[in-house]
């Protein structure tokens, strides 16, 4: 793994935004190469799949991409976003679910918008009894067009609501809920979304389509949400990149893990001892950025 990842791990700033709001945002995240490839891979995906079941004008989400592309494959541990992501749920992590949003510009003759308000994962809502809810996983939104104005198919959110287990909305399935703002996000910026901060997708009324992939990370005793067709995947990545694709040595290894289970913990063993040392009780205390001298240094 890239060791330039280390200068962008959770600050105690960002922790502190994530906790009490339920949502990040990471400002130039992608580059400006990266971001053009993403799309252009976004482009094709979503090509291949509105030829077969969808308008030219419907908001289009695909799940399990991670294999459709090896620009997906790239994100898994992106340096500018993945510390983050283990700087909130530790090392014994996993990518358990992927999608890709497109949202073209809506036709108001023909679309019958409803809002879709939602806490992610379903069942885990109604069957878990503790409260607030456990944080679970979380996804990170990867935006690959400009989202500042409040039109363009922003996803909307109740900043804090991820401590609420229910929310009150209105009763007529357009309206939304007091308090409920858009994320207004640049284009190559990445967006950290505690799964159980309500949130909605929202109507395109601008001239723009929408581009986003999402990476869910979760731990890795959850089950994946999706297919994740990624086993053919795993010869030709590293260790680390192996166990956030779901590999592992045993299935007790998910709960009770070794060495060759967590690569990712024997790593920030050595470059950032403060998060191998991650537990519910021991939880890292946010630093600023570390300065690595070098470049070039290798990914796994």
């Amino acid at each position: 793994m890239n060791l330039d990842c280390l200068q962008h791990c959770l600050t105690s700033d960002e922790r502190s935004q994530f906790n009490e709001q339920g949502y990040l945002i990471v400002d130039d995240a992608l580059d400006s190469a990266t971001r053009e490839a993403l799309i252009a891979a976004v482009d094709r995906l979503d090509q291949a799949e509105r030829d077969q079941r969808a308008g030219a004008d419907t908001l289009l989400s695909v799940t399990n991409i991670i294999h459709r592309d090896d620009r997906f494959v790239e994100l898994i541990d992106w340096p500018r976003v993945f510390p983050k992501v283990w700087g909130i749920l530790g090392w014994n992590i996993y990518l358990y679910h992927s999608h890709a949003d497109v949202t073209p510009p809506a036709n108001p003759a023909t679309t019958n918008w409803r809002v879709a308000w939602h806490q992610d994962s379903m069942r885990v809502n109604d069957e878990i009894e503790t409260h607030p809810r456990p944080r679970l996983s979380l996804k990170v939104g990867y935006y690959l067009t400009d989202v500042t104005e409040s039109d363009r198919g922003n996803t909307l959110v109740v900043p804090g609501s991820h401590l609420t287990d229910e929310l009150e909305l209105p009763q007529d399935g357009v309206s939304n809920p007091v308090g409920s703002q858009p994320l207004r996000v640049k284009a190559g910026a990445a967006v950290l979304l505690d799964r159980r901060t309500w949130h909605s997708r929202s109507m395109n009324q601008s001239a723009f389509t929408r581009k986003v992939v999402w990476l869910g990370y979760s731990y890795r005793w959850l089950k994946p949400k999706d297919a994740m067709t990624v086993q053919h995947l795993l010869a030709n990545v590293g260790p680390i990149k192996r166990q956030l694709l779901g590999d592992g040595q045993s299935a007790n290894g998910v709960y009770d893990p070794g060495d060759a289970d967590v690569p990712l913990r024997d790593w920030l063993a050595e470059h950032a001892p403060e998060d191998a040392a991650w537990t519910k009780h021991t939880r890292p205390q946010s630093r600023p950025p570390a300065m690595v001298r070098g470049t070039n240094l290798g990914r796994q």
